[in-house]
């Protein structure tokens, strides 16, 4: 079992950065994926970022394009994502999730574990 650990999240203005981390414990192996997820209310979970296992190749929403960055420590087993200009649309629960093999997905259903989720919310 892969348990996955979010935190970072808060209440921050419009224009203002917020900076998540995601640390992952357990029988993760290797090679894995992770990424951010993200769901509002009353909306589908939506595809943020995704980072390789070598972290040489990463993939963003056109939403947060330029805005977010996802990096990762595998000595650490964590990811982060850097999130600036945030916007009020940017408000959500942010996932962290683990996907088995060396391909990167957008796609969540792909992905093997999911962490708790943490509250982003966006002021304007």
């Amino acid at each position: 079992q892969v348990q996955l650990v979010e935190s970072g999240g808060g209440l921050v203005q419009a224009g203002g950065s917020l900076r998540l981390s995601c640390a992952a414990s357990g029988r993760t192996g290797s090679p894995y994926v992770m990424g951010w997820f993200r769901q509002a209310p009353g909306k589908e979970r939506d595809f943020v970022a995704v980072i390789s296992w070598s972290g040489g190749n990463t993939n963003y929403a056109d939403s947060v394009k330029g805005r977010f960055t996802i990096s990762k420590d595998n000595a650490k087993n964590t990811i982060y994502l850097q999130m600036n200009s945030l916007k009020p649309e940017d408000t959500a629960v942010y996932y962290c999730a683990v996907k088995r093999g060396w391909t990167t997905s957008r796609a969540g259903y792909e992905y093997d574990y999911w962490g708790q989720g943490t509250q982003v919310t966006v002021s304007s």
